[in-house]
């Protein structure tokens, strides 16, 4: 599978979203707000992890030639949903 230039970006901004949280960390923050950022970051990834299932999905049914797989592609990716929360 190729990913886009947008979800490559919305990992690397995850990254250093969870590099400053360890940032915040050393520096001893309140813990309310590395909490806060934790969050954040949790919902990052899982906006991720939806943005990547659903395009893999339309890539999946794409390729697929019938009805039978095609329908096995979508509970595979509906599963991986689940999965994620």
């Amino acid at each position: 599978m190729e990913y886009s230039s947008k979800e490559i970006n919305r990992i690397k901004r995850l990254e250093g979203q969870l590099r400053g949280v360890l940032r915040m960390m050393e520096e001893g923050k309140d813990c309310k707000d590395v909490i806060t950022q934790l969050s954040a970051s949790r919902s990052a990834i899982d906006r991720s992890i939806g943005v990547l299932v659903s395009s893999n999905l339309v890539e999946c049914v794409r390729e697929e030639q019938n009805q039978e797989d095609q329908e096995q592609a979508i509970n595979e990716a509906v599963q991986l949903l689940v999965k994620s929360r």
